[in-house]
């Protein structure tokens, strides 16, 4: 069975921890061209978008479960927000946790709806990441 306005609330277990390092901070930033000392040195802050790298081994949580269906060379990122409580910093701990919020199917498309609550090893929210995934099927 397709993923479906049905598999709204699915949540699926938070992913392995991920210790967020000085040096993936500053791989990413300078990725970006970003020089902004913020993102160096011996306590970096993480640039906004870097919650994407955690986030995504939790979308692969959803990409991968069978009973969706989803194809990921189908799918479309129609939109991303990132709400944050607190800057990620070198040394945070975190997991991942992705839970499916709406499902809608417009003729062979389906809209997904998702939010991954990124936690540290407290269980502090410091992220939520949103996103608007659209795939499509294939014609029968």
């Amino acid at each position: 069975m397709p993923i479906s306005e049905a598999h709204a609330g699915r949540s699926y277990p938070p992913t392995p921890t991920y210790e967020v390092s000085a040096l993936k901070i500053a791989e990413f930033a300078a990725a970006l061209g970003d020089e902004n000392p913020a993102y160096y040195g011996d306590a970096p802050v993480a640039p906004p978008t870097f919650v994407g790298v955690v986030a995504a081994a939790a979308w692969e949580s959803m990409f991968t479960d069978p009973e969706l269906g989803l194809e990921l060379r189908r799918i479309v990122h129609g939109d991303q927000r990132f709400t944050y409580h607190r800057p990620l910093r070198a040394g945070d701990r975190v997991t991942a946790t992705l839970t499916i919020d709406k499902v809608r199917v417009r003729g062979g498309a389906e809209i997904i709806s998702s939010e991954v609550d990124v936690h540290d090893e407290t269980g502090e929210l410091t992220c939520t990441a949103a996103a608007t995934l659209v795939h499509t099927r294939e014609a029968a």
